[in-house]
């Protein structure tokens, strides 16, 4: 479904990617891990379009990705959940669902999405009417996972959804992950908890400073003594 060969990034004179080559198929949850810097949310910006390769090919269902603007990717398919969330502040949690329906014309079919994202959410649902800036961390994260679901993508890009959120609520959102996958979207997940990330995931990738340490089996990583010393803590 998503393929990247050999794919470069700068930043001005910073090479951020220095040639990763990942593949992500369909159905699967496939995890990026790594620590901070290793070029996890460079990469997710990247396949969005967001930023450009200097070199390499992206490919999406075998289309090149790497010259289409960032609107048409979400078009083709690939919708991204950001780090930090970047919620529409000052509108409602129904306005923010509408907003990820942008560039859709199908009233009916829309307004299934939103009841399907109360149904996987229903603390938004409480909430419809409430200004997003208002909301706590964890509804935020809702929130911003319910919008991108609502351009009905079939690839998921979700960049550290557990970040500031208390355990409870991580274990909450890892447990929805698993029900979007489960309802047909593939999801690709950058996560600095490894742990978690490689709990759900079918398929892992190991980051370190802009280039794939390691690839292979989730579980086999989470079992791998140099991905627990690195990533586990242990």
């Amino acid at each position: 479904m998503l393929v990247l060969e050999d794919v470069h990034v700068y930043y001005g004179a910073i090479h951020a990617l220095k040639g990763i080559s990942l593949q992500v198929n369909q159905g699967e949850i496939v995890t990026l891990i790594g620590s901070n810097g290793a070029g996890k949310s460079t990469s997710l910006k990247t396949i969005s379009g967001l930023l450009r390769p200097k070199q390499g090919k992206i490919s999406f269902n075998g289309e090149d990705l790497s010259k289409i603007p960032p609107q048409k990717i979400v078009a083709k398919g690939i919708s991204q959940v950001p780090e930090g969330r970047r919620i529409f502040a000052n509108m409602t949690v129904s306005e923010n669902l509408d907003m990820g329906a942008y560039l859709r014309k199908d009233k009916s079919g829309i307004k299934q999405d939103v009841e399907r994202v109360f149904e996987l959410f229903p603390r938004l649902k409480e909430r419809k009417s409430q200004v997003a800036g208002t909301l706590s961390g964890g509804e935020q994260q809702m929130l911003a996972m319910g919008r991108a679901l609502m351009s009905r993508p079939q690839l998921l890009l979700l960049d550290e959804p557990s970040m500031g959120l208390a355990p409870i609520l991580v274990k909450q959102i890892f447990t929805i992950i698993q029900e979007i996958n489960a309802q047909g979207t593939t999801i690709l997940l950058v996560e600095q908890n490894a742990h978690m990330a490689l709990s759900i995931a079918n398929r892992a990738y190991v980051l370190e400073t802009g280039k794939i340490a390691l690839g292979g089996q989730a579980q086999d990583l989470a079992a791998s003594e140099d991905v627990r010393k690195a990533y586990l803590g242990g």
